[in-house]
């Protein structure tokens, strides 16, 4: 499989300890479900290793998958001028989200598909955006797991780019909700995930983190883009 481009997995980084572990968890997941593929982990900021570290140790192709869940700077702007100045002719893969495997990640950290009782509501909570496409991504996030659970589910930011997620909770409770959960889109713990969980709501889910379906969502996308490589030919 010498010729077979290393996937180069790229995460956004954070200082808690529990973020790089989780990322470790979700690419031995990605390792399991194909172990003859070349992987390596690199993160865009905050986060050993970081991103040219981990690019001037590779050999060959290469495909970069952003380990993000929406468009935005990362995935759009930083960490593909990055990649180019360091390995010039890799690939860039599309952000992970949204997608409906997401979803179905989403639903299973909730617990259930469909939640108990029609007073309870379900609120997407996201990092935020200020890319009007990264809004966009998030918003499609939430139309998907809205079809999942079968019933509304708004969407809310603990950063910037659309509605506080505070906000959206205090919303669904002055609408006559009796319980509130947050479904976290968010891939692995730190200071976003810390921040939904100060959001008033009465419970926030896990991160997507090693779930099987965000693990065949990585390897899809480095399908995706592999295709775009000169001789390349799909993945089974």
């Amino acid at each position: 499989m010498r010729d077979v481009p290393t996937l180069l997995a790229v995460a956004h980084g954070t200082r808690d300890p529990a973020g790089p572990r989780t990322i470790r968890a979700l690419l031995q997941r990605v390792r399991a479900l194909r172990p003859w593929l070349p992987l390596a982990e690199a993160y865009a900021e905050i986060a050993d290793p970081v991103l040219e570290d981990t690019a001037r140790t590779l050999e060959g192709p290469a495909v970069v998958v952003p380990l993000m869940l929406a468009r935005g700077y990362h995935a759009l702007i930083d960490v593909p001028g990055r990649v180019e100045r360091v390995l010039g002719d890799a690939i860039m893969a599309a952000p992970l989200g949204p997608h409906g495997m997401l979803a179905s990640a989403l639903a299973a950290r909730l617990g259930t598909d469909t939640m108990p009782g029609r007073d309870h509501a379900v609120v997407l909570g996201a990092a935020g955006s200020s890319d009007p496409a990264g809004v966009s991504d998030v918003r499609a996030a939430a139309r998907l797991l809205s079809r999942r659970l079968r019933r509304p589910v708004p969407y809310g930011f603990v950063a910037a780019g659309g509605p506080v997620l505070a906000d959206v909770v205090a919303e669904q409770r002055a609408q006559g909700a009796a319980r509130v959960t947050v479904a976290s889109y968010l891939l692995a713990p730190g200071f976003f995930y810390d921040r939904m969980t100060a959001s008033g709501a009465d419970q926030v889910s896990p991160p997507l983190g090693a779930h099987d379906a965000v693990a065949r969502l990585v390897l899809r996308r480095y399908d995706e883009a592999r295709l775009r490589l000169s001789g390349a030919v799909p993945v089974a």
